[in-house]
């Protein structure tokens, strides 16, 4: 099973292609270049490097996810795109499942943060138990960080890994409200991958978890600024 992996919704730009067990190539960048600039050519750059049959792909797993609202965009207009050429399911794999996933095997609490602006973040909380199932104890969610950290703090873990572009802009506050041991992942591992992406997307995609092109749909979980400020101004926020 082929599964083409594209993630645009965070800093990052990345796409891969895992072929059953195996990383067959991936394209990853965090360079200051907007997405609509970099994942089409990556996309490219990488299909002639291994070589790749477009037709030959199984599924194309995108980052639906929280995130970038342009990115996501991006990202999924890309999916879709590919998926209506091709005539190929799209799987809808959730951002911070996949950035946690990066983690896989680890015997810490695993908390992705990406920073969603006013003191918020997009989060969850996940755990890989002893056969290295992935375990999902708080579903992704848009929530302030002191809510998190309560959270976390309740469950009284061992430890606690946190991974993503939030670790910058919370670090104080993780260190002021975080009572668990606390660890961050390295540079290789706090950042999107869409070899997560494909990765779990091809778990789902066995599971019958996918849509058509045309159904997919980015999920935000959360109003853009532009519809934020709007309600304001109508007096509904």
């Amino acid at each position: 099973m082929k599964i083409l992996g594209i993630d645009g919704s965070g800093l990052v730009a990345s796409v891969a292609v895992v072929e059953d067990d195996n990383l067959v190539g991936e394209y990853t960048t965090g360079y200051k270049k907007t997405h609509s600039q970099t994942l089409l050519p990556m996309l490219d750059e990488l299909k002639k490097m291994i070589e790749l049959d477009l037709n030959t792909v199984d599924a194309i797993a995108v980052a639906a996810g929280p995130g970038s609202f342009t990115g996501l965009r991006i990202a999924s207009a890309t999916a879709k795109g590919l998926g209506l050429s091709l005539g190929c399911p799209i799987v809808s794999v959730p951002t911070v499942d996949a950035l946690a996933f990066n983690l896989w095997g680890s015997d810490a609490m695993i908390c992705p943060i990406m920073d969603a602006r006013r003191g918020q973040v997009y989060t969850g909380l996940y755990r890989f138990d002893i056969d290295g199932n992935f375990k999902i104890e708080r579903p992704q969610c848009a929530v302030d960080f002191h809510e998190i950290a309560e959270d976390i703090n309740s469950r009284n873990p061992d430890t606690v890994t946190f991974l993503g572009d939030g670790v910058l802009v919370f670090k104080e506050l993780i260190a002021e409200l975080i009572k668990a041991p606390y660890k961050f992942a390295p540079a290789h591992l706090n950042r999107q991958h869409a070899a997560s992406v494909a990765t779990l997307g091809m778990l789902y995609y066995k599971n019958g978890e996918c849509e058509t092109a045309a159904e997919h749909r980015p999920e935000y979980l959360r109003l853009s600024q532009a519809e934020r400020e709007r309600l304001e101004k109508e007096g509904k926020a």
